[in-house]
């Protein structure tokens, strides 16, 4: 295990993660601030994850071709390109317009930047062993919380320092430095000689990758669990001002806290706890814990009670993420590590676009519904977890398509995409003696 590597990949997380969690807060005030209308506010909001979607499993596969490396720093410096525009949309609050238009193209850049969480998960699988995969992906989620918390703290200093555009540029010059830094330190984790996958059409790679019995499962639970997450940090805000009148801060600092044990459980706790219960048992039981938090916090009456159920909640959500991608891990071929991790990725930001949607809808008829709707779902999965993945089975391999099955498949499948590449010409037949 190349530990300098590791510490690398967690800053260059980490790092992009600020850059994110400085601009998602303020989104709001900036919609105001351009007199967005409702329908606008929420194409801004969803494009991010909607490029995610799109282009997540894109990242992954150049990975697998061209290596780590050069996918995350082109993804870095246009990050910092997206933040930046986003700053310059500000100069034009006398059209509302053209502002508008220039943020919500910022966002579909950033998104489109934002998909190599994919790729960074992959550079820990290629530069860990199998048993340790899952407290290694543990770094990925602490790195993800604790930019989360970082971010909105220097959003919120830089708004108030340099007004409408501080944010921006502040996440632009962090973005930036994240380049810089990565450009003499982070070195490519494929080793020279790695073998290559066929080059596959981007709807036939997922469709293969869910095809797997236990990664297609496994892709699934992170899809149902990311719902869940999303549709409690879409309601919380509401349930706690409608019910206990918390202002924007003191909700701001409760997702603060629940991001500090989540982060304390993946960055320090996840690898004990995989050696005591293993990733399958640990993924139920995580999921078990989800759905407890889920059905506590809408029938909490005071701080105290609010802390304990979103305990509760952080704890379950914090130990899901880092078992399931260590198994899916463990189960895609080296070859295959990014375009799996792709699909995986693709999936949570589909899950992060119906999840607000769906908690909307819920939340229109009774205010405890998606908690409830949410925290069945959970428990539900858990149950098929643990029917499905706690049998002790030996984890299999994806087999991955030779050469002339991708051409094969290439040539048949209805939905080959544009973007593709060709396939791969047929080997030359060996010379007749």
């Amino acid at each position: 295990m190349n530990r300098p590597s590791l510490l690398i990949i967690f800053l260059t997380v980490f790092i992009d993660l600020i850059g994110f969690g400085i601009v998602l807060p303020l989104l709001p005030n900036y919609a105001k601030e351009f007199h967005a209308t409702d329908v606008m506010v929420g194409a801004i909001a969803a494009s991010y994850s909607a490029m995610q979607f799109v282009f997540a499993p894109a990242w992954g596969r150049l990975s697998d071709r061209i290596g780590r490396r050069p996918v995350i720093l082109v993804s870095l410096l246009g990050a910092s390109g997206s933040y930046a525009l986003f700053a310059y949309a500000s100069r034009f609050t006398d059209n509302v317009e053209v502002g508008l238009a220039i943020i919500l193209v910022s966002r579909i850049f950033a998104g489109i930047c934002g998909a190599n969480l994919s790729v960074a998960s992959a550079y820990i699988a290629d530069i860990t062993p199998p048993e340790l995969r899952s407290k290694r992906m543990g770094l990925i989620g602490m790195a993800f919380g604790l930019g989360f918390i970082c971010g909105p703290i220097i959003g919120g200093l830089s708004a108030d320092r340099w007004g409408l555009q501080g944010p921006g540029w502040a996440a632009a010059i962090v973005c930036g430095f994240n380049f810089i830094l990565a450009i003499f330190i982070l070195k490519e984790s494929r080793k020279p000689g790695s073998s290559h996958a066929p080059h596959l059409p981007k709807w036939t790679q997922i469709s293969q990758t869910l095809r797997h019995p236990r990664v297609g499962f496994l892709i699934g639970i992170f899809f149902l669990a990311t719902i869940c997450f999303a549709c409690f940090e879409t309601t919380f805000p509401m349930v706690m001002k409608e019910r206990l009148k918390y202002d924007s801060s003191t909700v701001a600092y409760l997702f603060a806290y629940c991001g500090v044990i989540a982060a304390v459980l993946q960055g320090g706790l996840i690898g004990r706890l995989v050696k005591v219960f293993g990733e399958q048992r640990l993924i139920a039981i995580s999921l078990v814990i989800l759905s407890a938090g889920l059905l506590m916090l809408p029938f909490q009456q005071s701080l105290g009670w609010v802390m304990l159920g979103l305990a509760v909640f952080a704890t379950g959500s914090g130990l899901n993420r880092p078992p399931t991608f260590g198994l899916i891990s463990q189960s895609a071929p080296a070859e295959q590590q990014g375009a799996t991790m792709g699909v995986a990725q693709s999936a949570g930001s589909l899950a992060r676009i119906i999840g607000p949607l769906a908690a909307g809808f819920f939340y229109g008829i009774d205010g405890k519904l998606p908690y409830l709707v949410c925290g069945c779902i959970a428990f539900l999965t858990a149950i098929l977890a643990w029917a499905l993945l706690c049998r002790g089975e030996p984890i299999r391999t994806m087999e991955p398509m030779t050469a002339d099955e991708a051409e094969a498949v290439a040539h048949s499948s209805v939905l080959e995409d544009e973007d593709s590449d060709p396939p791969p010409p047929p080997a030359n037949p060996a010379p007749k003696p």
